[in-house]
């Protein structure tokens, strides 16, 4: 059986397990029934790392020549959008040996290439697919076959808090997880599928890329500098990772755009922006002030200073603007040397912008940046 905790930052947290898992143990409980008239309150499935995991049935109800099941979502500890939600599978028969897996209401259809599953396909990841087929198996045995429908009731709505649009998966959630196991506190999933995109943008031939930190970087991106939405990628807080996986990729350029109060971090070296990792922007704001020789009396009053937007108050009054273009060139260089080891090499410019008061500065003119990306 699988470790039921996880400890993060001196917290014990509860795991929990994967809407893969949650379709695995379905499909087995409806499987049971339909095949064998057995009704189980709980199945216990095989993870890919051959433990075994328990999972309770919500309901089970057999129909005429089919039999459907329900699994609630439990995410454990962690925050996650499909934590609570309702996965279900109907299974029936098949004519031919054969066990086809395909999915229903709720669950997104593949829309873009580049993914691991192709257009028109429903979004259920290889790993749960592989999962839901010997699951089932084990339950028909080798001369039967299987129609298997995963569904979720309130999929859609789900979905919308998900990077599925982002991805091209529309109409619903995705079916995932690669070991079945949720651990709290997890970034590898967000960062997995920040490479699924990346992966997917590579695909489709695309060899520049503009990578923002968030919802805000984006926005500026497309309205103020006029640049394409389906060129940018979100990189969260992740910035070492991804310009990595830029490299990795081979992406030839990289724009990267974003908030004064994000990127400033990674002018130090800082290339994990979340605040739980550092919150040094003032520091760093400071230190490049001073060198510009901005007095002691007005440092101070930056130290006091909760956020980038009321030192820029500051800034502006005293005439040291020119502290944002110190900056966005150290941002290009940071990352420049985090690449500059390994091949192939990555041009890097960089473009800084401020909620009150707009663009501040880039790397190259602001004419030749829209031109160049358009």
């Amino acid at each position: 059986m699988m470790e039921e905790f996880v400890f993060y930052n001196g917290k014990k947290l509860r795991k929990g397990y994967t809407t893969g898992s949650c379709a695995t143990a379905a499909a087995t409980a409806a499987a049971l029934y339909l095949v064998k008239d057995q009704q189980h309150e709980d199945v216990q499935i095989k993870l890919p790392n051959e433990s075994m995991l328990t999972i309770p049935i919500a309901s089970l109800e057999l129909k005429a020549d089919s039999c459907v099941a329900f699994v609630e979502k439990d995410g454990g500890d962690d925050a996650d959008a499909t934590d609570g939600m309702l996965i279900g599978v109907e299974i029936s028969r098949n004519d031919t040996p054969e066990i086809k897996i395909d999915g229903g209401e709720g669950v997104g259809r593949v829309t873009e290439v580049g993914l691991q599953i192709p257009v028109g396909e429903a979004a259920i990841n290889p790993v749960p697919r592989k999962m839901i087929a010997e699951s089932v198996r084990k339950v028909i045995g080798p001369e039967q076959g299987a129609l298997v429908k995963v569904f979720a009731p309130k999929g859609v709505e789900i979905a919308q808090q998900t990077m599925n649009s982002r991805l091209g998966i529309i109409g619903g959630i995705s079916i995932l997880g690669t070991s079945g196991i949720v651990t709290p506190m997890s970034e590898e999933g967000w960062k997995q599928a920040i490479s699924v995109e990346l992966e997917m943008k590579k695909q489709q031939g695309y060899k520049k890329i503009i990578l923002c930190p968030g919802n805000y970087g984006e926005d500026f991106a497309v309205k103020e500098l006029k640049l394409k939405a389906e060129q940018i990628v979100s990189m969260s807080n992740f910035v070492g990772y991804v310009l990595k996986e830029v490299q990795r990729l081979a992406f030839e350029e990289v724009l990267m755009v974003g908030h004064l109060g994000k990127l400033i971090k990674v002018s130090a070296g800082i290339f994990s922006t979340h605040s739980k990792d550092a919150d040094a922007r003032t520091e760093i704001l400071i230190a490049n002030l001073a060198l510009l020789g901005m007095p002691v009396p007005q440092l101070q009053e930056i130290q006091a200073c909760n956020t980038t937007e009321a030192a820029g108050e500051i800034i502006e009054r005293y005439g040291y603007e020119g502290v944002y273009q110190v900056i966005a060139d150290k941002i290009k260089q940071r990352s420049q040397d985090l690449l500059k080891y390994r091949k192939p090499e990555t041009r890097i410019e960089v473009v800084i912008f401020s909620s009150q008061r707009g663009y501040l500065a880039s790397t190259q003119p602001l004419a030749q940046v829209m031109e160049e990306w358009q």
